[in-house]
């Protein structure tokens, strides 16, 4: 588990493909270094957050270490784009004694999202961004939590529909802490979207199913009611 917020950027220095009587082929060994702050404590098997992905460490020295990258986290992820030289946000997993200062993150990318607009805002940045599974929409809320590329921000301002977006504004100190701030229009973050949302669905669909006997459109109702009220307000 993670808290969304990122220690250190560090620097993919080299990428290989993974031992295929390993990983059955089509995998990536990553190598990041720049990372020394990071590594004070590090043990083999420890999850490190990279780019908001949890990934486990292989190998390690005092300035450098190493994970595996599986065919289908690259699918799902931005990892597949790094190359050498790219820059990728690092979190360790928490410890007992740790301040949440972020929010609670998995490290479970739940979907990549496009980048469409930056704007600046002062000395902050506002970001406008597009999932690729447009499904996770249902769970952004304005104000609410999400993770991008690992770092936990506050959604700014919400549009639903066929063609929906999500905002977030960075600030000045944050935009020198993650490799987010330097993406431009048409590049790809990783998404997760609050874990907490995901209980709230279940849990609702659970109750209707049980209260309703299965009729979910009781709950479909009740959302276009709000959304309804919500549109008139």
């Amino acid at each position: 588990m993670f808290t969304g917020l990122v220690e250190k950027i560090g620097t993919v220095s080299s990428l290989e493909p993974l031992d295929t009587s390993v990983s059955g082929g089509g995998g990536t060994s990553l190598t990041i270094t720049d990372c020394e702050e990071i590594l004070t404590d590090v043990h083999l098997g420890d999850s490190i957050s990279v780019n908001g992905t949890c990934l486990t460490v292989t190998a390690f020295d005092k300035t450098w270490f190493k994970v595996g990258v599986a065919p289908e986290t690259l699918r799902r992820t931005n990892l597949g784009s790094l190359g050498t030289n790219s820059k990728v946000n690092l979190e360790r997993a928490v410890k007992g004694d740790t301040r949440m200062g972020g929010h609670i993150v998995q490290g479970h990318v739940d979907t990549i999202a496009k980048l469409i607009a930056v704007t600046p805002d002062s000395n902050a940045l506002v970001l406008r961004l597009q999932p690729r599974d447009m499904a996770v929409m249902q769970h952004i809320v304005e104000k609410g939590f999400i993770t991008l590329d690992g770092a936990s921000l506050t959604v700014t301002q919400v549009q639903d529909g066929e063609d929906g977006w999500f905002e977030i504004m960075l600030i000045a100190y944050t935009q020198e802490k993650i490799v987010t701030a330097a993406k431009q229009p048409g590049d790809y973050v990783n998404i997760e979207i609050d874990v907490v949302a995901k209980y709230v669905e279940k849990s609702v669909q659970a109750y209707f199913a049980t209260t309703a006997g299965g009729d979910m459109g009781m709950l479909e109702k009740m959302v276009s009611r709000i959304v309804d009220a919500k549109l008139k307000g």
